[in-house]
């Protein structure tokens, strides 16, 4: 093909770019520059918040996400009792639940614990440990000490740091504990019963433990909140050892949600040791 025929050829390719260039122009030349310019701006904007907006979207997230800590491990108490924890697909888990046998008010539950002195020398503990249940519960005890034989306790748990301090106390002064038939021991609770130099449960009482947990608004780096989690299941097998009570116990508390118990069964509270061979807990079903 001669040049001549390859510029004619070409020539209806350059007359529709033309043709296309020129109603862009007329278009485009229906707006003021300055207005065309306000609208690319404008778009930008659009463009920048929403970018934004999803950013934002995703801090807010991360920042709401629990964190484990070691302060203020609470229980749940608002959840009376919570559900008994399923290990396995169809497999039994090897947990009881007596929490048809609970009688526990639930409204007291949820309430700061509070400390009643009753007959015989039992000095009954209501409600949930909440941070600073140590130091008024040590004032009960310089108050009424000589008359306290047994510590009742009747709780869904609370303070990790409460707990371990009235547990401590109870083994100074050389007081027993028990959970009654018919009440609720669980979370940080146990952790306050093992502090007994006598320790009974009650063949329709309900023992649960599960995992600590903070309520911290405070999100954590996650190296940070291992180092925590771990320093604190440190703390509290040392403690349940140092109360006479085997720490394998924790273990159940390691791998049970928050949200749910693992209640223990009769053989469990006595080969952990957290019964110091009270008749009664044999009769647990």
């Amino acid at each position: 093909m001669s040049a001549v025929e390859d510029m004619q050829e070409d020539r209806p390719a350059d007359a529709r770019m033309t043709r296309k260039r020129s109603l862009l122009s007329r278009y485009f030349g229906r707006f003021d520059e300055g207005e065309v310019i306000r609208w690319a701006f404008g778009g930008l904007l659009v463009g920048t918040f929403g970018v934004l907006g999803f950013d934002m979207h995703d801090l807010i997230h991360a920042r709401s996400a629990p964190s484990v800590m070691p302060g203020q491990h609470l229980a749940a108490p608002a959840i009376l009792p919570p559900a008994v924890h399923d290990r396995g697909s169809g497999a039994s888990s090897g947990t009881t639940d007596p929490r048809d046998h609970v009688t526990a008010d639930e409204e007291v539950l949820r309430s700061p614990i509070q400390f009643t002195l009753e007959p015989g020398g039992v000095l009954s503990a209501r409600g949930y440990i909440d941070m600073g249940a140590r130091a008024r519960f040590e004032e009960e005890i310089l108050a009424r000490g000589e008359y306290v034989r047994v510590v009742a306790l009747d709780s869904p748990g609370g303070s990790l740091d409460d707990a371990i301090g009235m547990a401590r106390l109870i083994r100074e002064k050389g007081i027993a504990t028990t959970v009654e038939d018919g009440a609720l021991c669980a979370s940080s609770c146990p952790l306050v019963l093992a502090g007994g130099m006598d320790r009974s449960i009650g063949a329709k009482a309900a023992v649960g433990v599960h995992q600590f947990y903070s309520v911290s608004d405070e999100p954590a780096e996650a190296a940070q909140a291992m180092s925590d989690a771990q320093a604190t299941t440190a703390r509290i097998s040392r403690h349940l050892s140092d109360m006479g009570v085997d720490p394998a116990l924790w273990l159940h508390a390691l791998d049970t949600p928050p949200r749910s118990l693992y209640y223990l069964s009769a053989q469990e509270i006595q080969g952990y040791r957290l019964s110091t061979g009270d008749t009664k807990v044999a009769a647990r079903q």
